[in-house]
């Protein structure tokens, strides 16, 4: 029972963190339609500039700020100067351009950082464990859950109760009425990439935090993906409940399933789940389903 505990609840926090990056896949679809291949990059990066002002001696919180002013501006210029003639192209030209954006942010990562594994220095959360019972969870599990949370709400406050919100959300669902309304489509899908590239730097930081921060961190965006799927493509919620589930679904595999099955169940248990659901669910949990007729 305490095994299955400490699973459960280490699989919650680790899945607030996974629910930050399905956001930025979410935000970037509900205004575009287009699956952002170029997620796992911007996790690096936001993560990457957290530590490099970390290891300037500036307070961890100032770091993570600053990380999200620089990655607001990253989410814009890359808009302006990649994507913004896209508008209006079909939708796999846009993702087929994502592609080359990951392999390009990638070689940037790679030429300014490295790709040995740094660690935030000296260590921003204890090691002494909080324990409630025999219940042990490490701090940097705690305070990552605790912000991935608050970072949570006030996105979502941010697509349901702001204006700009409503815009992206209406753009999302109808890109030529939204402009006849006097929409700046430009303007939305800069915002859209603005917020992706904050959300996915954050999860990055605190994902540095609980491993150590190498190039690797950019694969573990992909497990993200099935968290997308489960809740919705286009459903705030439903990000962060598919990233709860898939985190718990991942360590409970970790923790049962590993010692008989060596060789990474933990790894591809998320991929085999969003399969097997897939063909239950095609639209997810929330996610909205167009009927075409023709």
């Amino acid at each position: 029972m305490d095994l299955f505990l400490m699973t459960l609840t280490t699989g919650v926090m680790v899945g607030g963190i996974y629910a930050l990056g399905a956001l930025g896949w979410v935000l970037i679809y509900k205004c575009s339609g287009v699956l952002n291949l170029a997620m796992g990059e911007l996790t690096l990066i936001g993560a990457y500039v957290s530590l490099s002002f970390y290891s300037m001696g500036v307070p961890f919180i100032l770091s993570l700020l600053f990380s999200l002013i620089i990655g607001f501006v990253l989410g814009i210029l890359t808009e302006r100067v990649f994507l913004d003639r896209l508008i209006g192209e079909p939708v796999l030209t846009v993702i087929m351009v994502t592609v080359g954006l990951s392999f390009f942010f990638k070689g940037c990562v790679e030429l300014i950082w490295g790709t040995d594994t740094r660690v935030f220095t000296p260590p921003v959360f204890s090691i002494e464990p909080i324990r409630f019972g025999t219940l042990i969870i490490g701090k940097v599990y705690l305070w990552s859950f605790i912000a991935a949370i608050i970072l949570l709400i006030i996105f979502v406050s941010f697509f349901k109760y702001t204006r700009w919100g409503l815009a992206m959300q209406a753009t999302a669902d109808d890109e030529m009425a939204a402009l006849s309304l006097g929409v700046s489509a430009r303007f939305v899908y800069a915002t859209a990439w603005s917020i992706a590239f904050m959300a996915a730097g954050v999860g990055g930081t605190l994902l540095g935090n609980i491993n150590g921060l190498n190039i690797s961190v950019g694969f573990l965006s992909l497990l993200v993906l099935p968290a997308v799927v489960l809740g919705g493509l286009n459903s705030v919620p439903g990000a962060i409940v598919g990233g709860i589930v898939i985190g718990i679904l991942q360590n409970f595999c970790g923790a049962y399933l590993d010692r008989y099955f060596p060789g990474g169940v933990k790894e591809i248990a998320p991929f085999v789940f969003m399969a097997v659901f897939l063909l239950f669910k095609p639209y997810g949990i929330w996610g909205w389903e167009r009927i075409e007729r023709v």
